[in-house]
């Protein structure tokens, strides 16, 4: 059967099937589900585990010693087939087949995969595994859903945020659902009250960096050239990479872009924020940039900022850390030619 991944507990709680395939590019996700099968078979007798590693030499033969084998400390244990490439191979599909068609009731089989294609999934091993238990396919999270992802996540920690902090939190991790994992259990131990704020957020999940890439923005939104220039050395400085800075500073000018355009179109600067849904804490210092930045200037900086881009990957001859310095100092409103 096809199962989703938030219906994954409560199946545990009804029965426990032979076999489970999980799959997907998720690897949070992915780790929770395994968790999910491991505890519910734990609760059910099953104190033992094998751990079997699909590569290119699979065969299947562990596979098979694995089911026959009798533990000598529990009656019952876990068979874990990693399989990362998703693809077991021709022996290693028989070994599946010839699994399922006898599979040992004291046994457990947990398949984690990574991405399984379409074709993949019509596919003889695939579709046999399917039957005989569940396959649980795992979804990213997209830019979209994540603050939705993360408000539940609070949620089920006993703790509420309001909307300018769950959206700041899902900036600054980026889409990475780790990280934001890792966040949320911070801010658990972090936050003395229970309804997280956006002062919260930025005390609780700043960086270890002495100068973060956040306050690096900020100072160039607020036109501080000396902080930037001087941030901007910090992080570098302590070993982060141009390509690892440049994303946030392409968001913002993209932001002020379009913020900068509805304004030329005549619409009031307090309106367009609404509608960007720029936060609160946010607004001063985006109007300050606003009134030196028009939107000839801020596509000039995009262009840069792809500049950048491409000479941080080793596709110009630029230096990307100088390049970088030219954007700061014209996204502080100081006159700087674009050679």
């Amino acid at each position: 059967m096809k199962i989703k991944a938030e219906q994954l507990a409560q199946q545990l709680k009804k029965q426990l099937l032979p076999v489970y395939l999980l799959h997907g590019d998720e690897p949070l996700l992915i780790q929770e589900c395994a968790d999910h099968v491991r505890s519910a078979c734990k609760a059910q007798g099953f104190g033992d585990r094998d751990i079997i590693h699909v590569d290119n030499n699979f065969n299947g033969e562990e596979l098979y010693a694995s089911n026959q084998a009798i533990s000598l400390f529990a009656e019952r244990k876990i068979i874990e087939l990693r399989m990362p490439s998703s693809k077991p191979g021709t022996a290693g599909s028989k070994a599946l087949l010839d699994y399922v068609a006898n599979p040992s009731p004291d046994n457990v089989l947990l398949i984690i995969c990574g991405k399984v294609e379409s074709a993949s999934q019509r596919s003889k091993w695939f579709k046999t595994v399917e039957a005989a238990g569940a396959s649980v396919q795992v979804w990213p999270i997209n830019a979209r859903d994540l603050p939705r992802w993360i408000e539940q996540r609070l949620r089920a920690q006993g703790m509420q945020a309001n909307p300018d902090a769950i959206e700041l939190l899902a900036d600054r991790v980026e889409g990475n659902l780790l990280a934001a994992a890792q966040e949320v259990h911070k801010l658990q131990l972090y936050a003395e009250q229970q309804t997280i704020t956006v002062e919260t957020v930025m005390a609780a999940v700043a960086d270890s960096a002495r100068y973060n890439i956040f306050g690096l923005i900020d100072s160039c939104l607020e036109g501080d050239t000396g902080s930037a220039l001087k941030m901007l050395q910090g992080l570098k400085a302590e070993g982060n990479q141009v390509f690892a800075i440049l994303p946030l500073f392409t968001r913002e000018l993209r932001n002020l872009y379009a913020c900068a355009q509805q304004i030329s179109a005549g619409h009031g600067v307090d309106r367009v924020l609404q509608n960007q849904r720029i936060w609160d804490s946010r607004k001063r210092m985006t109007k300050m940039a606003l009134q030196k930045l028009n939107v000839v200037r801020i596509a000039q900086l995009i262009q840069l900022a792809n500049r950048i881009d491409q000479s941080a990957k080793g596709m110009g001859k630029d230096n990307s850390w100088d390049l970088l310095e030219q954007l700061i100092v014209m996204m502080t409103g100081k006159k700087l030619a674009v050679s």
